[in-house]
């Protein structure tokens, strides 16, 4: 089945930047060709635009809807009609529903983690966690995962212009959910190994072994890495980060950033259009 662009074709788009190195329009417009939707999604480099302007052209064209990435997920905020709960606790958005002219924020990274996380064979519930980073991703992952029923979450982070932010996160899981949050320092490095060796499953959310930095980890010591851990990385270039190579030699079970990327597309997928986006021949298209 090709895809053809005709004169009712509806729009989607990623805005951020850099987005050249997206993996989303291959991703959803495979899925519109394989479910047979008359849709095109394109990517809009937005460092030099306003914001502003943007979506309410967005809105003005009747686009179905839109992706945010850095450094837009906080900034799109002012301009929306209405913000999901979760993506509200998480304070950023990376998806936008356009319906019937109004726009509507979601936050699908989290829901995209902790499904690889489930069929990675780690039961939330089951699951102590150490997030490492408390930026845009890592603040949905945490609210994500505490909402999915993590019973204890340490989140470690550095002393800096985020730690504030990292306390306000913590805080507002333990007000609006079950879960037990905190926050430890990642320069103490006795803390760490502590928050290291309670948790089933450790998950880097920074930046920290990202191409072209790829001798870069976030872990000071790889023998705290025990093997009853699942070790996560949200990166995905290079596939496998100096952390996920280090924990493999321990014993671990590991999972790079694919699936997260995969699955939260799917999220939003099925927010825009009601279907299920198809995973696996989008998985081996693109995401091997």
């Amino acid at each position: 089945m090709s895809q053809e662009i005709t004169g009712r074709t509806r729009l989607g788009c990623l805005l951020g930047t850099p987005v050249t190195h997206s993996l989303s329009p291959m991703m959803y417009n495979e899925s519109f060709r394989l479910l047979g939707m008359d849709r095109v999604y394109l990517c809009f480099d937005t460092e030099h635009a306003d914001l502003g302007a943007i979506v309410r052209s967005l809105r003005q064209i009747d686009v179905f809807g839109f992706n945010l990435t850095m450094p837009d997920k906080e900034r799109i905020l002012p301009f929306l009609d209405e913000i999901d709960p979760a993506a509200q606790m998480i304070g950023a958005v990376n998806t936008v529903k356009n319906e019937d002219g109004a726009l509507i924020g979601y936050n699908t990274d989290g829901i995209g983690y902790m499904r690889s996380v489930r069929e990675a064979g780690c039961a939330p519930s089951s699951c102590e966690m150490t997030l490492l980073g408390a930026g845009g991703a890592a603040a949905s992952i945490a609210v994500h995962a505490a909402l999915d029923g993590i019973p204890a979450l340490h989140i470690v982070n550095r002393r800096g212009r985020s730690w504030e932010k990292a306390l306000r996160l913590a805080e507002t899981i333990n007000q609006k959910t079950g879960c037990h949050a905190d926050v430890t320092d990642m320069a103490d490095a006795e803390a760490v190994h502590s928050c290291i060796a309670k948790s089933r499953l450790l998950t880097n959310a920074t930046s920290i072994g990202m191409a072209p930095n790829e001798d870069a980890t976030p872990i000071a010591d790889p023998s705290w890495l025990h093997p009853e851990l699942l070790v996560s990385d949200i990166i995905y270039n290079p596939r496998r980060t100096r952390l996920l190579r280090e924990a493999e030699a321990q014993g671990c079970r590991c999972l790079n950033g694919l699936s997260m990327l995969l699955y939260q597309g799917a999220a939003a997928f099925h927010i825009w259009t009601g279907q299920d986006m198809p995973v696996e021949e989008v998985r081996r298209k693109y995401f091997q």
